[in-house]
């Protein structure tokens, strides 16, 4: 800073400024409310109660056949083991199923998401007649149950020549997955500027070219987001497996765990292993997808 005195003398003076720092900084400490306590104990307790089904499947999965319905009841193994997991592939096809599941659930998966993707971009970036009866149909696909179209199905099936192949079933999970793929896409398709596609088509692009060489990197969270979930209800999916596959080399994960209950019996060791085995491909999913997941769940949520 510069001073000039009424004598002609100039004086320079030097501020030092400065500046917090914010590890240094005291920090504000949260007050310990009532309602914040029961809020954290309310989570905690619905934690517990979400996990201990998992935590006990899994406990009971390491449990020689002999200790499973032992009383008093053992929350941690006394004498760990793995005949449940070594019985579950070598008396019975399971590694099979899993095989069928995993086939079935991903060219089902990626087929409903690409169909999906083809509809939803027509339905957010087009206006024709009929667009919102489309919308409405798709909704109301989804409130009503399988169990109920499943004589016309199965008749349709059999005439086809699909009952009891995995063919079949593949195009039963497409129809099923589209509804809900699209209605989901489609808020993503709302979301990104017209201008994109609108500039990536005046430098020479298709539409078709605009939409997978601009759109489709833009959308890539949600397409993830909508792939997964379809995957998911794929594998997961009992009704239809169970009604339309009838010999193990087709069976699929679900319709090979309920096999373990007959009508005596229920095979807890084996089951609980199954259970396992079937919960981890989902699992690692979700893990490694979380962030794209949540990307693609808020993406469409806010219309700029």
């Amino acid at each position: 800073m510069t001073i000039t005195t009424p004598t002609g003398t100039t004086i320079t003076e030097t501020r030092r400024i400065t500046v917090p720092d914010a590890h240094r900084a005291p920090r504000t400490q949260r007050k310990v409310t009532v309602g914040g306590v029961v809020r954290v104990v309310g989570l905690l307790i619905w934690l517990i109660i979400t996990l201990f089904p998992l935590y006990w499947i899994a406990l009971t999965s390491f449990k020689s056949p002999g200790t499973i319905n032992r009383f008093p009841i053992e929350y941690w193994p006394s004498e760990p083991s793995l005949d449940n997991y070594i019985s579950l592939f070598q008396q019975s096809s399971f590694g099979v199923f899993l095989g069928n599941s995993a086939l079935v659930a991903l060219v089902a998966g990626a087929v409903a998401t690409l169909i999906a993707l083809l509809s939803a971009y027509v339905i957010a970036r087009f206006e024709f007649r009929g667009k919102g009866t489309v919308l409405v149909a798709f909704l109301l696909t989804q409130m009503i149950p399988a169990f109920i179209a499943l004589g016309p199905l199965y008749s349709m099936m059999t005439d086809l020549g699909l009952v009891d192949t995995k063919p079949g079933l593949i195009l039963v999970y497409i129809a099923i997955c589209i509804p809900f793929s699209t209605v989901m896409l489609r808020g993503f398709f709302e979301n990104v500027p017209d201008a994109l596609e609108e500039a990536a088509m005046i430098d020479g692009c298709s539409r078709f070219g605009a939409l997978f060489r601009v759109l489709v990197p833009v959308m890539t969270p949600g397409i993830i987001a909508a792939f997964i979930f379809n995957f998911v209800n794929c594998w997961n999916e009992l009704f239809l497996s169970v009604v339309l596959m009838n010999t193990d080399e087709n069976r699929t994960v679900p319709s090979a765990l309920n096999g373990f209950i007959s009508t005596f019996n229920i095979d807890w060791g084996s089951m609980s292993a199954a259970a396992v085995l079937t919960i981890l491909p989902t699992m690692a999913m979700f893990a490694l997808a979380s962030r794209w997941i949540v990307q693609g769940l808020t993406a469409g949520a806010v219309k700029e």
